[in-house]
């Protein structure tokens, strides 16, 4: 997926912004302390299929 379709994408939770994470094929809400996952170049934007951060990765 394009970075400029990632650009365009906010968190569904506080509508803020989202990072990128390629190496992780994820998509970080720091706010909302969620990374949603990207299958097959596909965000999924769910906030029951998102994972938790930890302390130590919003650290970084």
């Amino acid at each position: 997926m394009e970075q400029k379709y990632f650009d365009i994408l906010v968190c569904p939770v506080t509508k803020g912004r989202l990072e990128y994470r390629r190496d992780k094929q994820e998509l970080w809400s720091r706010q909302a302390k969620l990374a949603y996952p990207i299958k097959d170049g596909i965000p999924h934007m769910l906030e029951n299929e998102a994972r938790a951060l930890s302390e130590e990765e919003l650290a970084s």
